[in-house]
């Protein structure tokens, strides 16, 4: 039933267990209607052992008249056979081949003894019966022996059975058309909420406002909060989208320029002018075009498929040591340091890497100018962890920190090159990780503080 429509999967679910009710239910009326037909049948082989015992010897032994036998047989539909033993087994009258009684078998006096067996061939039902009779010709025990052929019992046996099959299918026809009725029309709320939703245009990311059985409601509303993850995420894009598109245009307008009035130079040291910054203006858009593909890629690494186990202590170590062997020619000290016992933590290893890279970034740009000193320290609190980058440079002017992880903010005297998605990176980062990034209060410079909790491996 992997593939099937609900309506199909609910129309097997409850017919199949009615078939097999009807099934049983079937088998044990017939086995009771078998029965009852038996013990009337028997009833009546013994009123008829009871009728040629009384008719034998009222007549003194003689064979039973062919009107009485032939009214038996029509009475009872199948030929009815008898034999009289009168005391010590002596023969009195009837067939003288009865049918053998089972083995260790004692019939007591007046209680009717029934068995099944085989005569010439063919199965039969034999009643015995013994009773004392008090006449001068049969005075004693007698025993009488009457048994009859099955055939009527069979045909119907098989009449009942036939008649519970029919009654049983009839039942669950019916059933079943009832049951595809009231499926269709239960359904019919959520057959109209799929017609509804199939209408509507994609960008249509409206709530579900239809009204729908209470045990379709968690479902719509979870649809509705998709709906409305959704319409943030496109917003998000779009909004990516188009703040790339504006940040983009310039300095490509830029680079095109810059290369057309190359191959217009003059001389060869006008051409080398223009060629080196027509290089810098494409390393910048370079940088731009890396912030805005780590910006997208921090708002859409949220889930946890992306995160493992680090060694914060190492991968802050690692870039450290490459951060400091990148600038140390322009001066710039980079030092790291360590408080707290070391805990490992659960974090996407890739975005938090690249968001203390910008952190050092933005250290080096701002605060290491004409060289300086930035201080790593790695701070292991009880719940979270807390890395603080410092340097000794000028400092973030009071007017730009209301704004300072905005996305493409940069101060007015901003001469660093630098395209202003780094600290918004960052944000994005922590958010991702239930954490925070701030601006924290330092004497000298500019200190950042990058805080994450401390969380189990999950």
């Amino acid at each position: 039933m992997k593939h099937w429509s609900l309506r199909s999967r609910l129309f097997v679910l409850i017919i199949l267990p009615l078939i097999f009710v009807a099934c049983g239910a079937a088998a044990v009326r017939y086995i009771m209607a078998e029965r009852m037909s038996q013990r009337l049948y028997d009833n009546t082989l013994l009123t008829v052992a009871l009728t040629i015992s009384r008719d034998v010897v009222l007549s003194e032994g003689d064979v039973l008249t062919e009107k009485l036998l032939d009214s038996l047989t029509s009475a009872l539909g199948d030929p009815v056979y008898y034999r009289i033993e009168g005391p010590e087994g002596r023969f009195i009258t009837g067939y003288s081949d009865a049918p053998p009684l089972p083995e260790d078998t004692e019939v007591l006096s007046g209680v009717p003894y029934f068995y099944d067996s085989v005569n010439f061939g063919s199965r039969v039902r034999v009643v015995t019966l013994r009773e004392f009779i008090a006449e001068p010709q049969f005075g004693g025990w007698v025993t009488v022996d009457v048994w009859q052929t099955v055939n009527q019992r069979d045909a119907f046996s098989l009449q009942l059975l036939i008649q519970s099959i029919t009654i049983m299918a009839v039942v669950i026809m019916a059933a079943a058309l009832l049951v595809w009725f009231s499926i269709n029309l239960g359904l019919r709320p959520l057959l109209q909420l799929r017609e509804a939703v199939a209408l509507r245009s994609p960008d249509d990311l409206r709530p579900i406002r239809r009204k729908v059985p209470k045990e379709v409601r968690n479902l719509v509303g979870t649809m509705n909060a998709l709906f409305e993850r959704l319409a943030e995420a496109f917003a998000l894009r779009n909004a990516f989208i188009s703040d790339a598109a504006h940040q983009l245009r310039n300095p490509i307008a830029a680079i095109q320029a810059q290369a057309e009035a190359a191959t217009t130079a003059p001389d060869e040291p006008t051409l080398r002018r223009r060629v080196a910054e027509l290089a810098e203006t494409a390393r910048n858009t370079g940088r731009l075009t890396q912030q805005l593909l780590s910006m997208e890629k921090a708002q859409g690494r949220k889930s946890q498929a992306a995160r493992s186990e680090v060694d914060l202590v190492g991968l802050l170590k690692g870039l450290c040591q490459s951060f400091a062997e990148m600038h140390l020619r322009k001066g710039c000290d980079i030092s790291f340091e360590r408080v707290g016992t070391p805990t490992p933590v659960w974090i996407d290893q890739i975005m938090v890497g690249e968001a203390i890279e910008n952190l050092l970034d933005n250290a080096v740009r701002y605060g290491c100018i004409d060289g300086g000193e930035i201080v790593v320290r790695l701070t292991f609190a009880q719940d979270r962890a807390i890395i603080r980058v410092q340097d000794n440079g000028p400092g973030v002017p009071v007017e730009a920190r209301g704004r300072l992880f905005d996305r493409f903010f940069r101060g007015q005297d901003d001469a660093s090159g630098g395209c202003g998605l780094g600290l918004a990176i960052i944000k994005d980062v922590a958010l991702a990780h239930a954490g925070q990034v701030r601006l924290a209060e330092s004497e000298t410079g500019a200190a950042f503080e990058f805080q994450i909790p401390v969380m189990a491996s999950q």
